[in-house]
């Protein structure tokens, strides 16, 4: 009986993993057109967020540890590029 469990389980995995794919297409849109620069910086931040997030559902559902770590450097990645990309996009006399 666990069997048919952990299966409906890794079934619900994976359809998140899809919807999380799927709202990766529509926000690749706004990173190709978006109006402005920081709509294309907070496109780009998305999909490296969302990245992560369906690496580690991934690795929950296919039962692999790996991804995990994977899914934590690329974070740390994304949260260096956002920060670099914040820095040179500040005008003068702005934030920083």
């Amino acid at each position: 009986m666990s069997i048919a469990a952990g299966s409906f389980v890794t079934d619900i995995f994976l359809l998140a993993v899809t919807g999380f794919l799927l709202l990766a297409i529509a926000v690749a849109y706004r990173a190709v057109a978006g109006p402005t620069n920081q709509d294309r910086v907070l496109a780009v931040n998305i999909l490296g967020t969302n990245t992560v997030i369906v690496l580690a559902l991934l690795a929950v559902a296919l039962d692999e540890p790996a991804l995990v770590d994977i899914a934590l450097v690329y974070a740390l990645l994304n949260f260096a590029l956002a920060i670099a990309i914040s820095k040179f996009t500040v005008e003068r006399g702005g934030v920083l």
